[in-house]
Parts: C-alpha cells; sequence; structure tokens
C-alpha cells in the first residue's frame, strides 16, 4: 500500500511537472467532470452535436454532460441567486446577445479574454471579418460560436399580402388596414423581435441608432403607433411562427434563420415570402459562450478545451444544421461544402436566392452594445409590451 501511495504521488508530481513546461493546466490525475449546458438561445440545435463529439473525444475529461433550455430574460436573476448562495449549478451557457449583454452589466460571467489567453490561444485569429467584429461585443466575457447576418425582414403569407409593405410608415398603414394579423415576439426573448427593433431606428433615420435612450424618438414613437394593431406580444420566436403557418396571423417581421428553419421544419409553409424595408440595414447576431462566475477549477480547464474544440472548423461545420442560425459558423473558411448533406440539401431548397444579393448590396451594423441592449429592453418593456405581453 505504501509503495502504491509513494507512486500516485511521483506520478503526480510528473504530471504538474510535464504540464507546467507546456504552459497548460494539469489535469491527469482527476476524475472526469460533469458538465451542464444552458441555452437560452436555441442554439443547441446548432451545436449539440458538436458538443456531444468532445465528450465522446475526451471520455477522460467529461463524464456527462447535461443540456437544458430556458428563457434568457429569467437567466440572469437565476445565475445571480446561485452565485449568491455560494453554488454552481450551470458549467456553460449558449446565449445571443441578449443575455450575454445582462449578464455583462450584472458582473455575472468569467473574464475570458484577455485573461485566458493561454488557455485559449489565438482564438480571435480564427473568426471571419463579420463575426471578428461580433466578438467584441462579448467584452472579453464570451466567445462567438455562431453568427448570422440577421434582419430586419418581414415574412408574410403571399396569398393574404399582395401589398407587401417597403417602408415602416407602409407596415403601419397595412398593419392598421388588417387589425391583428401581425405580431412580433417580445424583444428581450427573441432574436428576430430585437433585430426588428435594432434595426428600425436606421429605417426612419433617428438621431442616434446606438442610444436607444436618447436617441430614438422615431423609432419609440412608431412601435407605439404600432402597438395599437398588434394583438400581443408572445414570449419568445417559436409561438409566432406557430401562429403564421397555422394562418392566425398573416406577416411577422424575421431574420434569415428565422425564415429558412420554420420552413424546412414544416411549421410554416414553404411558400410564405420574405420582404426588406428599401433602405434596410442589416443588424447582425450571434451567439455566445459563456461561464458563469463561480464554476470550480478542475471544470474551468475542461471548459476551455471545450471552447477551443467547438471553434475547429469540422464542429463548426454542424453549424449549418436545418438553416436556424443562416449561414451560422463564426470562423473562417468553413464553406457549406462542409456541412453534412442534410444541411445542404436543406439550404438548397430553402434558402433565398435574393439574400446574396440583399446581403451585399444593404450596410451592415453591429447590434447594441450590452448596456444599451437592456436599456432598449426595459424601454420596450415599459412602454410598449407592458400591457400586450404574454
Amino acid at each position: 500500500m505504501a509503495f502504491k501511495a509513494e507512486l500516485s504521488v511521483k506520478l503526480a508530481a510528473v504530471c504538474i511537472a510535464v504540464g507546467a513546461a507546456f504552459g497548460m493546466s494539469a489535469a491527469c490525475a482527476a476524475d472526469p467532470v460533469s458538465i451542464n449546458i444552458v441555452d437560452v438561445a436555441g442554439n443547441l440545435q446548432l451545436t449539440q452535436k458538436g458538443f456531444e463529439a468532445f465528450k465522446a473525444k475526451h471520455p477522460d475529461l467529461v463524464s456527462s454532460i447535461t443540456f437544458t433550455n430556458a428563457p434568457a430574460p429569467q437567466l440572469p436573476g437565476k445565475i445571480k441567486a446561485m452565485q449568491a448562495a455560494g453554488r454552481s449549478d450551470i458549467d456553460l451557457v449558449v446565449t445571443g446577445t441578449d443575455a450575454l449583454a445582462a449578464g455583462i452589466q450584472q458582473g455575472l460571467w468569467e473574464k475570458l479574454l484577455p485573461d485566458q489567453s493561454k488557455a485559449l490561444p489565438g482564438v480571435l485569429d480564427k473568426y471571419a471579418p463579420g463575426p471578428r467584429k461580433m466578438q467584441d461585443i462579448a467584452q472579453g466575457y464570451g466567445l462567438e460560436v455562431t453568427y448570422m447576418p440577421a434582419g430586419p425582414l418581414l415574412e408574410y403569407n403571399p396569398a393574404k399580402v399582395t401589398d407587401v409593405p417597403k417602408t415602416p410608415d407602409q407596415l403601419l398603414a397595412w398593419c392598421k388596414a388588417h387589425p391583428n394579423k401581425l405580431i412580433y415576439a417580445r424583444p428581450a426573448n427573441s432574436g428576430p423581435g430585437r433585430t426588428f427593433l435594432m434595426g428600425l431606428p436606421y429605417v426612419l433615420g433617428d438621431k442616434d441608432p446606438m442610444d436607444p435612450i436618447n436617441g430614438w424618438d422615431k423609432t419609440w414613437a412608431f412601435l407605439k403607433q404600432l402597438n395599437d394593431c398588434i394583438p400581443y406580444y408572445p414570449g419568445g420566436t417559436s409561438a409566432v411562427m406557430k401562429e403564421l403557418g397555422e394562418g392566425t396571423r398573416d406577416m411577422t417581421v424575421t431574420v434569415t434563420g428565422w425564415d429558412i428553419n420554420p420552413r424546412a421544419l414544416g411549421i410554416v409553409p414553404a411558400e410564405f415570402k420574405v420582404g426588406a424595408f428599401d433602405n434596410m440595414t442589416w443588424v447582425n447576431d450571434a451567439h455566445y459562450m459563456v461561464i458563469p462566475k463561480g464554476v470550480p477549477k478542475e471544470k474551468l480547464d475542461v471548459l476551455y478545451k471545450l471552447m477551443n474544440f467547438m471553434l475547429e472548423p469540422a464542429q463548426q461545420a454542424l453549424t449549418y444544421d436545418d438553416g436556424y442560425f443562416y449561414p451560422g459558423p463564426a470562423v473562417k473558411d468553413v464553406p457549406l461544402s462542409m456541412a453534412p448533406a442534410k444541411s445542404q440539401e436543406v439550404i438548397q431548397k430553402f434558402g433565398r436566392p435574393e439574400y446574396a444579393k440583399l446581403l451585399a448590396d444593404r450596410p451592415h451594423v453591429l447590434p447594441l452594445n450590452a448596456q444599451a441592449m437592456v436599456a432598449a429592453f426595459q424601454k420596450w418593456d415599459r412602454e410598449i409590451g407592458a400591457a400586450k405581453t404574454k
């Protein structure tokens, strides 16, 4: 027994020495860890297979992965309560810009860059140009894992909408002429909702599209007028698409992925169309991997490896998926030809030829920064959706 104990000590010492020599955090003797991943963006459609591939490749590091879905607006409060209680039930969050922003503002996330640049070597150099700009939104607190030049776009039933709006004024006129036939989801929990919210200041010519409190006079006035002919605001985009597909509504706001994916899944009829405002500006979108503060060290070492793995081309190619976050990949040199055959078939069948021209012809901008986005959500909740959000 004494010999075995002595041998274990020597092996641990060798492990630590080797790790130190290569600048790594050695976990040779550690048991595999369980990882709890919470998704507040629908991102697991794009990344779950990649996360599972990491577990399959590294059984020495990961014993199990649990996947959970949660609404973005509720997550920051839940994490804050756990951290106050000294608990760390959530190891990794995949989020859109909504919960990312709220978590940055409330100090919930671990600082990854530049603090952990040794464990995450060269990650910023992996991103394609558009996604690289979106990575800055994370302010070092998250790593972008998927990317979409989003919208805002209008999706409609061509059998019911023949006079497709080309301006916000025309959209308002259509809505008033067809009350209860246009809806969109609460921006704080909807990619299309917040893209519409952030895209309007550019289309309307507001004073400062990046300042929702002092620079969006035209946007807030427009949304209050539009509110009069909208029956209610669903809590998420899925409910919107269900009502659109069932024929309860004739039009909604959308983004590229939320146009392609519900039609590919049969939730929305394939023949439904999209339109864009004449002077639209693309407000790009992304999903991020973030780590809540309080995750133990032995898990952090594994999570950093997992993040690096998810940015490899093979895992990024999986994010084309069924068009949910079109195109999907955030890193350079991951063409559609690298995607699974099913993904290629879906994009070829349900993608829009007009997207290429729109993406090339219209300008692209970043979404609001974390503080401004939270302020915009709060103002919308208070002044627009207060009485009608379900």
